[in-house]
């Protein structure tokens, strides 16, 4: 495939210009036959920026944008009709996609395996996933500490048959062909881990009962 270039950030270091090359390389390979360079190098670039204004650790930006790029031209894939599998696609939404939205894709992946995909996102997502929620899913046996806040796009939004909101309001995106859902719940930003646990628990309850809705049996 031809060379990609990180001409869009000059004015990154070495090691990240590097680490973007790197990124960019893997991205083809997986999306080969899909997707050329120059779309490949425009979502993992425009991924970056999704986090460079508000990370606090700039050596793990590529990283993240790397996982965000492929999410989006996973999602992207499907919308496109590149790729049908028949799996339901969720996607959980909440306002900084640090605690509320988390714990619900902690559930649903655990439980629906690979027989569903689910995604989250944030209208303003926060630096790092909420401690508590990270302790609550812990004693369900479920890790959630290796995910991090992030916004939605457009292709994201449009992939998913069904969205759960969850306090997002007005700034939640709405799309026809996606079937939208609100759970009202508390926030658990702030929260003490006995205080995040009914919350939690009550997460549980109503992924079981969407993946009943969508006839993928919980394991």
């Amino acid at each position: 495939m031809p060379e990609t270039t990180t001409h869009l950030h000059p004015d990154l270091s070495v090691d990240q210009q590097l680490a973007l090359r790197t990124a960019a390389t893997r991205l083809a390979d997986d999306f080969q036959g899909i997707y050329g360079p120059e779309t490949i190098e425009r979502f993992l670039h425009t991924s970056y920026d999704q986090f460079a204004s508000r990370s606090t650790v700039p050596n793990f930006l590529p990283l993240l944008a790397e996982r965000f790029a492929r999410q989006r031209l996973q999602a992207l894939v499907r919308v496109e009709g590149h790729h049908r599998d028949g799996k339901p696609v969720v996607l959980f939404l909440c306002t900084h996609n640090a605690g509320r939205s988390q714990m619900a894709l902690g559930f649903f992946t655990h439980l629906a395996a690979d027989q569903a995909v689910a995604w989250s996102g944030g209208s303003e997502p926060d630096t790092a996933i909420n401690p508590s929620a990270i302790a609550a899913m812990a004693e369900r046996g479920i890790d959630i500490a290796g995910e991090y806040p992030k916004p939605w796009t457009d292709e994201i939004v449009r992939a998913a048959d069904v969205a759960i909101t969850m306090g997002c309001g007005d700034a939640c995106p709405i799309f026809p062909s996606t079937r939208y859902e609100n759970w009202d719940l508390d926030d658990p930003a702030g929260l003490d881990l006995e205080a995040v646990r009914p919350i939690r628990d009550e997460l549980e309850r109503r992924v079981r009962r969407l993946l009943d809705e969508l006839g993928v049996a919980a394991r």
